[in-house]
């Protein structure tokens, strides 16, 4: 059987971008193939924040991640933002350019959060819809990254990992295939992330984030995560990834860090160990697309305790 064409370049192992390391980035420390940048960060018409990119893209490519696009909301199209999100996209020309699957806000309020949708046929019309419509204005295929969520809907009329892999093949875009998130959600909604993991269509996954979170406890006792990208990326998301590239194989791969942001240098060696699964699962020429085995499920599943009800 033909492996399905993959539409994203395999860019290696990147970092997150952030002012807390520009000064050792700029001198070429660490020298990585790519950086991941904030695209709200540098929507400005010059000064620093696009002299930094325009001496980071001498000596890596760049990937735009955004936080506004809120392709999931029912207000028209943010305009202004595409206009200016289109020309940062031109002048700097990144490998990839991504956003979330979510809503941020409604009625012209911005709630900064990235919510979550209700999986309906009616949503997938209407992000379909709205991706064709973006991805036309800034003629380009973007990435849709899958969200860490606390609640779900009741109306709701597929999985999770369904609406996405509908979505992505319907619009013709990508996927930014968050690890940690997938975890987070299934720890907080008890689905298994294996079965997430193996209904996403491999040849859109362009681009892997991974991160850390919060472990939290409700009054009753039970457990629950939250998204925070203040920790370092835990066992469990780990043997996830490793998951990740024995199935799909080669994915531009990155760590995100957002706050108790710590020296570049740790990071560093955080991400040595996403090389690291790489190089070993290549080298041991594993299959491809394996089927997980009981214990793997439940090793991944059960780590952080029980589901919540």
């Amino acid at each position: 059987m033909a492996k399905p064409a993959v539409l994203f370049p395999d860019l290696g192992f990147g970092l997150g971008l952030r002012p807390d390391h520009f000064a050792q980035v700029l001198e070429g420390r660490p020298s990585l193939s790519w950086f991941e940048i904030v695209s709200e960060n540098f929507m400005g018409e010059g000064g620093r924040p696009h002299y930094v990119l325009e001496k980071i893209r001498s000596q890596a490519q760049l990937a735009f991640h955004g936080v506004s696009l809120s392709i999931g909301s029912v207000d028209p199209l943010k305009k202004d933002y595409l206009k200016k999100l289109k020309a940062l996209v031109d002048r700097f020309e990144p490998a990839i350019v991504s956003d979330h699957l979510c809503w941020t806000g409604v009625e012209g309020v911005n709630l900064h959060d990235l919510l979550p949708l209700p999986y309906t046929r009616e949503a997938v019309d209407h992000v379909v819809a709205r991706v064709s419509q973006a991805q036309d204005f800034l003629k380009r295929r973007i990435l849709l990254e899958n969200v860490s969520s606390y609640l779900t809907y009741a109306h709701s009329e597929m999985t999770e990992w369904e609406f996405l892999a509908e979505i992505s093949k319907r619009a013709d875009c990508g996927l930014l295939l968050d690890v940690n998130n997938v975890y987070v959600s299934a720890i907080n909604h008890g689905f298994d992330p294996l079965e997430y993991l193996g209904s996403m269509p491999r040849e859109r996954v362009g681009q892997v984030h991974l991160a850390g979170h919060s472990t939290r406890k409700t009054p009753e006792g039970k457990t629950y995560l939250i998204d925070t990208h203040d920790h370092p990326v835990c066992d469990e998301v780990w043997r996830l990834y490793e998951w990740v590239t024995r199935s799909f194989g080669p994915v531009s791969t990155m760590i995100e860090r957002d706050a108790d942001i710590p020296a570049l240098e740790s990071l560093e060696q955080e991400l040595d160990r996403a090389r690291q699964i790489h190089q070993e699962t290549f080298r041991a020429k594993q299959d491809r697309n394996p089927a997980p085995t009981p214990f793997e499920r439940t090793a991944v599943v059960d780590a952080a305790g029980a589901h919540p009800a």
